[in-house]
């Protein structure tokens, strides 16, 4: 069974930082395009920042210039730093990931948990 596990929230100070990871577990030999999601009470769902496999990103326009996705793919692990946090950045943050499996199976679109971030004024 294939899981994807975030972790690195928590509560932090504006303008503080934290990295968050995104993990692979499984018979998985890597990590393929993963997007990075976050929701807030009251809002919809919105992609944060997303990096293919070859390590290409994007980003919001809300965290362009603070936020970095990076990959371990020997890790089977993303991660998501994020700097000079706002209060408006306090959400639950998912990952979806594109895993590669054993005999050249994909696992498309596989959400973790989400870990929470909370940042205070």
């Amino acid at each position: 069974q294939v899981q994807v596990v975030e972790s690195g929230g928590g509560l932090v100070q504006a303008g503080g930082s934290l990295r968050l990871s995104c993990a692979a577990s499984g018979t998985i030999f890597s990590i393929d395009a993963v997007g990075w999601y976050r929701q807030a009470p009251g809002k919809q769902r919105e992609l944060v920042a997303n990096i293919n496999s070859g390590g290409s990103t994007n980003y919001a326009d809300s965290v362009k210039g603070r936020f970095t996705a990076s990959r371990a793919n020997a890790r089977n692990t993303v991660y998501l730093q994020m700097n000079s946090l706002k209060p408006e950045d306090t959400a639950v943050y998912y990952c979806n990931a594109d895993l590669r499996g054993s005999l050249g199976f994909r696992y498309r679109g596989i959400w973790g948990q989400g870990t929470l971030v909370t940042v205070s004024s």
